[in-house]
């Protein structure tokens, strides 16, 4: 009997090379992106599971979280909401919880890191 795998993300652990620093707020992003670079980039760190090639996908994570709070902000000031910025807002909301499933900024993938944790402890006297 097989085991059936698709579907399965592996669970997340501390990297070898994970960076110790948080390294500078991109230029180019927004200021609500900015404000979340600053927010969860000490977590990233601090998880270490983080490295200098993972960059690419944090900056895209809090641009898309930077568009929808810009969407969000601009659909507050008009006096009816507008249907396209609606399913814009909805579409960068999307993309920025599976970029943070990646990163374990969600409590699902959080709950792996910590497993995968555990399951590197040396004292267990029942580990073979």
């Amino acid at each position: 009997m097989t085991v059936h795998t698709r579907g399965v993300k592996p669970p997340l652990a501390p990297d070898q090379d994970a960076l110790t620093k948080a390294p500078p707020v991109p230029k180019h992003l927004s200021a609500h992106a900015k404000t979340e670079w600053r927010r969860i980039m000490p977590q990233l760190i601090a998880r270490r599971v983080i490295t200098k090639a993972d960059l690419a996908g944090v900056e895209n994570y809090c641009a898309a979280i930077g568009a929808a709070r810009t969407i969000a902000d601009t659909m507050t000031a008009g006096t009816l909401p507008d249907l396209k910025l609606g399913g814009l807002q909805i579409r960068y909301m999307t993309t920025a919880r599976q970029l943070a499933a990646e990163y374990g900024l969600t409590p699902t993938s959080r709950a792996r890191i910590s497993t995968a944790q555990a399951d590197d402890d040396d004292d267990n006297p029942l580990a073979v």
